[in-house]
């Protein structure tokens, strides 16, 4: 999977700055790399994302205390499922809406959305499905020609899948999980239209499904709320003589 944009060439925070560069300057753009890290992984530990970049934890606390100051994050405890050890949980950091809208392309969603407002007023529901169906069309036929050498494995296709939609600005991955697959997208270009319109998000969840061959679920999106859009691929389950067996997965 990609690495976050601008992780490579850029020297790490706590370091003297070039000679001649101010120290904002360094600031801004260490800040900018620890955006884009938020936007393509989701909800991050402070401790997660001072590894990833090369930052000491008094320098990854600056810029996110900055960041807090400023609207651009919030902090949220870190959610551990099934049982965990003593003490609190850490706290996790995620990109607020205002600072999403500076990363995507959410230009005309106040039009976009008055459109379909219109579409469902005079058409009704299947009118506002058949809209987001046709919105969807193309962006499968583009990832389906991207997808051409990925072959049938499900999982397979889903990591081809996420290199496609990264192409288109989804910042997505594919990781294999105990139970089959996970696609998550870390960005959505139409996640304030699709709060109020989810056909938006069950037509591009049918495409998915298409697109990897199999059924799929969506576990959560961007768009009522969640840091990231998930997408659940099952195991499949492999015939071997007259014995059924299940895909081995990596956890």
């Amino acid at each position: 999977m990609k690495k976050a944009a601008g992780l490579s060439g850029h020297q790490a925070d706590g370091a003297t700055p070039r000679r001649g560069e101010p120290a904002v300057s360094a600031d801004l753009s260490t800040r900018d790399r620890v955006t884009q890290l938020l936007l393509e992984r989701g909800a991050t530990t402070a401790a997660q994302l001072g590894s990833a970049l090369g930052l000491s934890p008094a320098a990854i606390r600056r810029h996110l205390d900055a960041m807090l100051a400023d609207g651009d994050v919030v902090a949220r405890e870190q959610v551990v499922r099934g049982s965990r050890g003593r003490g609190r949980p850490a706290k996790v950091f995620v990109l607020t809406d205002a600072a999403r809208l500076r990363c995507g392309t959410h230009h005309y969603d106040n039009m976009a959305t008055a459109a379909l407002r219109w579409i469902a007023r005079s058409g009704g529901p299947e009118a506002v499905e058949a809209f987001a169906a046709e919105q969807v069309s193309a962006l499968e036929a583009r990832c389906r020609a991207a997808m051409e050498d990925a072959g049938d494995d499900p999982l397979a296709r889903a990591e081809a899948l996420a290199g496609a939609l990264t192409a288109e600005g989804y910042a997505a991955n594919a990781s294999t999980i105990a139970s089959g697959g996970q696609l998550c997208q870390h960005h959505c270009p139409v996640a304030h239209v699709a709060a109020e319109f989810p056909q938006l998000c069950e037509a591009e969840t049918t495409v998915i499904s298409r697109l990897v061959g199999t059924h799929v679920q969506r576990l959560a999106t961007i768009a009522h709320g969640d840091g990231v859009c998930t997408t659940h691929i099952p195991a499949q389950p492999r015939k071997s003589g007259n014995t059924v067996t299940t895909v081995r997965t990596i956890r």
